[in-house]
């Protein structure tokens, strides 16, 4: 398939796109409306977990669900806008991909220094979207580990090792993707790993 000058442009822009809507923190606004900086509070991550602790379940919930649609948006506007230019085929590698760098957007938004959050949230809806079966076993995988362990942190680091595996097996297709998807959860969990092995993450607690 020839691949001609409009359809390297479309891919651009929507990869451009990707990143700018990506670079929407909901963490760092609600911070600022608090006149705090949720990067130098807490765990110091721009996310729904510290917000919970900084801020409260209702921040909390608005953060999650703002981070989730984030992926979720981009990658059907990235399936739908392609799949006029391209085969159904690509256009669900180029969903994908866009997925990729809205998550580099929300781990990296140039509008905030480059420093935000981790992406679990954000991963999850651009999975869920992309590729749905898989997206609900990464979940499944987060939400045993988690309810286990009570370390968010663990249940995330877990659904990235699990992830490239999943579509080896399913989807190879997308394995790019999904190698990309992973590194990045997993370098901006690095700390995370290690107060794991050393014992010394923090827990979530269920109470009220």
């Amino acid at each position: 398939m020839e691949i001609t000058s409009l359809q390297i442009t479309v891919f651009g822009i929507l990869i451009l796109a990707s990143y700018l809507v990506g670079n929407i923190s909901p963490a760092i606004l609600i911070g600022k409306l608090h006149n705090q900086d949720i990067r130098k509070t807490g765990s110091g991550n721009a996310g729904t977990t510290n917000v919970l602790r900084t801020f409260g379940k209702k921040a909390a919930a608005i953060t999650m669900i703002v981070d989730i649609l984030k992926g979720v948006i981009p990658v059907l506007l990235a399936r739908y806008i392609a799949a006029e230019f391209l085969s159904i085929y690509f256009a669900n590698q180029l969903a994908l991909w866009a997925g990729v760098f809205v998550i580099c957007g929300h781990v990296w938004p140039v509008f905030f220094g480059f420093k935000g959050g981790k992406g679990v949230a954000t991963t999850f809806g651009v999975l869920i979207t992309a590729v749905p079966l898989l997206g609900l076993c990464e979940l499944a995988i987060m939400v045993v580990t988690v309810a286990i362990t009570r370390m968010v942190s663990l249940g995330a680091v877990l659904g990235a090792l699990a992830f490239p595996l999943l579509v080896s097996k399913f989807a190879p297709m997308y394995l790019p993707q999904a190698l990309c998807l992973a590194l990045i959860v997993l370098y901006k969990h690095n700390e995370n790993i290690g107060r794991i092995v050393r014992g010394e993450e923090n827990k979530i607690s269920f109470k009220k």
